[in-house]
């Protein structure tokens, strides 16, 4: 087992309570709420035609007693049973007088799953940490899958595996950076190493540290491909837009965030380990792929949207703002998806869609949400709800945009298109932090319905950071 110098930071993290502050002061604005026990978990629901702008009340329904007739009544209704379920990854803050505090608790993740016509979840804590960024499925090097976790202040990658109906830790990797941060901001898991087997790809906060996780002979081998001071790399993708059958890497490195109104520049990198060249050195080769100026990424996805048989890297380029006399933030540059293949010029990405009126996006996830074989992006903006792109002729002009909800959002606004009662069309998960619930969404006959799986008792108490797919039989 790898041994690393550990965080020894006491106390709340500073980047976690600048947050909370920030966000306990936005108007109108809620974190994701607290767990899901007795009626707070739901199976409310709302049909709506994609654009509508109705905010009508949920209505609870008894799914367990009323499933067959429901499903009957309501095309792509939740089934009652799921092969499948969802991770969803929280950092949660301490209660006092009945509201959330900037004080942060332990880290959070829960385990949701559906069986007989209800939703159901388990709760794992790690006092370590105080925020997981993200949870994950991975295979462990005995073969039985276990559960991936990203910590932050402290900074720790765990696998967890559960026996006798206990969850336990392995800690994989842990560090202190040497700055003011230690977190595992995100990860991947896939062969960049050309070895046969998956590696674990990680980007930290906040001396831009980009390693690789592998195992091998009982041990994990951390091995650092960069590493900037003062730097956050926010987004960790794979891909191959050169098509030479290799995985690369993809990250987002930028100046520390800001919450306010002055520009973060940033860029978006590419690696590719030396150990694809043929060569023994653990370094990897550096590219600068998207030179987005005084702008920068914290959203990345890297796949074949288009349908042409080559990956793409789509950029969320965060928007800027300019704060008034008054003090009141406008948006100047709104968010901005930008497209790039292989030989695009760092500084030339097609803009492909603008979301007006924002300034964040946190979340863009791909699937095909309607059965017709071609891939959509779902673009989750801060503030101004939920987008479904669509390319058209020309992948790299403006691409068809339709509002899918208005009424949803969060600072983060995590959210995944994945299949999980695995039919061939992916369904669209969402935390909607603003309103602390979990909603799945799904598209018949060209509309979107909409279906409220998981409320919480008091929106700002959590923030979802990351949701995963997970069989449910490893969650059960």
């Amino acid at each position: 087992m790898m041994q690393s110098s550990q965080n020894r930071m006491g106390g709340v993290s500073p980047q976690i309570s600048t947050l909370a502050m920030y966000m306990l002061a936005l108007p109108g604005l809620a974190l994701v709420a607290t767990g899901c026990g007795g009626s707070a978990c739901s199976g409310s629901e709302r049909g709506s035609a994609e654009g509508d702008q109705e905010n009508e009340p949920s209505t609870t329904t008894d799914l367990k007693a009323n499933a067959a007739e429901d499903s009957a009544k309501s095309p792509g209704a939740s089934p009652a049973d799921l092969p499948m379920g969802l991770l969803l990854a929280y950092s949660q803050f301490e209660i006092k007088d009945g509201k959330p505090t900037a004080k942060p608790k332990a880290a959070r993740l829960e385990m949701l799953h559906r069986s007989g016509g209800q939703w159901s979840s388990e709760v794992l804590e790690d006092a370590d940490s105080n925020v997981f960024h993200k949870a994950m499925v991975l295979s462990s090097p005995q073969g039985s899958p276990g559960l991936l976790t990203l910590g932050g202040s402290k900074a720790a990658v765990k696998l967890w595996a559960r026996a006798n109906g206990k969850w336990s830790a392995k800690t994989l990797w842990t560090e202190s950076f040497g700055g003011r941060f230690d977190r595992m901001r995100d990860a991947e898991l896939g062969d960049v190493l050309g070895r046969g087997t998956p590696q674990i790809v990680v980007g930290t906060h906040d001396q831009g540290v980009v390693a690789t996780l592998e195992h091998s002979a009982g041990t994990w081998t951390v091995t650092e491909l960069d590493r900037t001071p003062n730097t956050f790399i926010h987004e960790i993708e794979l891909g191959d837009l050169d098509g030479d059958g290799k995985q690369e890497i993809y990250a987002t490195p930028s100046e520390p965030n800001r919450l306010d109104a002055k520009a973060q520049s940033g860029q978006v990198v590419r690696y590719v380990p030396a150990s694809q060249r043929g060569t023994a050195k653990k370094t990897a080769i550096r590219t600068v792929v998207a030179d987005l100026g005084n702008r920068h990424a914290k959203e990345i996805f890297v796949g074949d949207v288009d349908g042409d048989k080559k990956d793409e890297l789509y950029v969320v380029v965060e928007g800027r703002t300019e704060k008034s006399e008054s003090g009141a933030r406008r948006v100047v540059e709104p968010v901005e998806i930008r497209r790039y293949e292989a030989d695009t010029d760092p500084k030339q990405g097609a803009v492909i869609a603008t979301i007006e009126g924002d300034s964040m996006m946190r979340f863009l996830t791909a699937g095909d949400v309607d059965g017709d074989k071609k891939r959509e992006l779902v673009a989750a903006s801060f503030s101004q709800g939920l987008w479904l792109l669509r390319p058209g002729s020309n992948a790299s002009g403006e691409w068809g945009k339709e509002l899918i909800d208005r009424e949803s959002g969060g600072f983060e606004h995590a959210s995944l298109l994945t299949d999980l009662d695995q039919d061939g069309t992916d369904e669209l998960y969402v935390a909607s932090d603003q309103h602390g619930e979990l909603r799945r969404y799904t598209w018949t006959s060209g509309r979107s319905r909409r279906e409220v799986i998981h409320k919480r008792d008091i929106p700002r108490a959590m923030m979802t950071w990351n949701i995963m797919p997970v069989p449910a039989a490893l969650v059960k």
